[in-house]
């Protein structure tokens, strides 16, 4: 192991205050160049875009979806499930979920509702008269890009309750997208337009950051290691 490597990262994340002096028992546990791995993600992780999945019922789309939203920084997943189990395939998440902050809401309602009182601004995909093109969306505030059922698409609630419903344009004669491939396109817009909009507004606060670093941190430990952890709380 270099020294000196290990001793600049662990500088580094004191000096910005990622971690703290209590935090060292667990940083030695890391090799440098996976804490220099997980804070060079850190770095480009957001909460300022959101993703809302209401009743995808298949473990293949689940997956799909988080994966996207991890591979393009996205920190927040709120999930509604439908007739069947959120249970994402993991040969298709490649563990990429375990990277995210997911929560669980019991209705539509109550997770929009839940969204909004934390000042998002809620966007919905959904085929309409009224639905903008994806790329006219505003993103001047935090926004949520809600996506529903495989065949059903989103709920009536899910509509009434949007700000604003948004379609991605296509030219050829089918009107649709798979939900995991419309997510990824609607992702990637989003989150590159988002940063050149809100600027430093788009990225963890240090608080935020504090936090999930040491999530990621104890998810990068064996089962060995995070009960040694759990001994010294």
């Amino acid at each position: 192991m270099n020294v000196n490597k290990e001793n600049n990262i662990v500088e580094l994340l004191l000096k910005e205050k990622i971690v703290n002096d209590e935090d060292r028992q667990i940083l030695d546990m890391i090799v440098p160049e996976r804490l220099n791995r997980l804070y060079e993600v850190l770095k480009e992780r957001t909460r300022y875009v959101s993703i809302l999945l209401e009743a995808v019922d298949d473990g293949h789309n689940q997956a799909a979806v988080l994966r996207s939203a991890e591979a393009f920084g996205v920190q927040n997943v709120t999930v509604v499930t439908g007739r069947a189990p959120f249970a994402p395939n993991e040969l298709v998440t490649k563990s990429a979920d375990k990277w995210l902050t997911i929560d669980y809401q019991s209705d539509i309602c109550a997770a929009i509702s839940q969204l909004k009182k934390k000042g998002y601004q809620i966007y919905v995909s959904h085929l309409s008269e009224q639905a903008v093109p994806l790329e006219k969306l505003d993103v001047s505030r935090p926004t949520v890009l809600v996506f529903g059922n495989e065949h059903s698409g989103v709920s009536k609630e899910a509509v009434d309750m949007a700000d604003r419903t948004f379609v991605i344009p296509m030219k050829g004669f089918v009107q649709s997208l798979n939900i995991s491939v419309a997510a990824a396109l609607s992702i990637k817009h989003i989150t590159d337009l988002a940063k050149g909009r809100a600027g430093a507004e788009y990225y963890l606060t240090l608080e935020e950051k504090q936090e999930i670093f040491r999530d990621w941190m104890l998810k990068s430990l064996n089962n060995r290691l995070r009960k040694i952890v759990a001994q010294y709380k």
